[in-house]
């Protein structure tokens, strides 16, 4: 990763009715995917083998490590860095969610928790209900892989999941609009499938890290 975001020396330099935001595309680790980690380890050894499997988890290594480095290495006033994490929903107890799953291993979510001991604020991201059907329609998905027999309705299955990953983008840049204050910069760690700056309004200045990544990942 030896570019890291295009302009990014502006972020030190905004003023203070200003804001930006930080765009950061990222892989999930299986420990980011709580219960379904198991299901979703399974199906890719079925489909790929045991092999890939750690060639993928040694590439999600690979990446987080990188981006540690470039985040830690910025030279920001972090009390004025606020994190919009993937996944992370709007429920009062984003800290304790934080905390829990970077106790279990999360490279992610304990790079936010170092970021929020630096001072910068975690803010929750996403819609309850949204991530409720996203998390049923994984479980589904990865049911159906392992039965060997896929889904009898994939097309219908890939419209609905394309308008729930649409209507949780939209929900994400209306919770970034409402929160992230005049002055400050927006941190947002975002799987790769995800277009959130159409729902963003014209006077956050968006700027996305170019991750020199191998691989393929879905990153939803």
């Amino acid at each position: 990763m030896n570019e890291w975001v295009e302009g990014l020396g502006k972020a030190t330099g905004m003023d203070e009715h200003s804001r930006q935001l930080i765009h950061v595309p990222i892989l999930h680790s299986p420990a980011d995917m709580g219960t379904v980690q198991e299901g979703l380890e399974a199906v890719y050894v079925e489909q790929f083998g045991r092999r890939r499997w750690q060639e993928h988890l040694a590439l999600i290594d690979g990446f987080w490590e990188a981006v540690r480095a470039e985040l830690e290495g910025m030279d920001m006033d972090w009390r004025r860095v606020d994190l919009y994490q993937d996944g992370l929903p709007v429920c009062g107890k984003e800290l304790d969610i934080a905390r829990e799953t970077a106790s279990k291993g999360s490279e992610n979510y304990q790079l936010l928790m170092g970021l929020v001991g630096r001072g910068a604020t975690l803010i929750g991201t996403e819609d309850t209900k949204l991530l409720v059907a996203e998390y049923r329609a994984v479980k589904a998905g990865l049911a159906a892989g392992l039965s060997r027999e896929g889904s009898a309705n994939a097309a219908a299955d890939q419209e609905r999941s394309a308008d729930l990953l649409a209507r949780r983008d939209a929900y994400i840049g209306r919770r970034i609009a409402e929160t992230l204050l005049p002055g400050h910069t927006g941190i947002l760690f975002l799987g790769m499938m995800h277009d959130v700056k159409p729902h963003l309004p014209a006077d956050i200045i968006v700027v996305r890290a170019h991750l020199d990544v191998t691989g393929s990942e879905d990153g939803a």
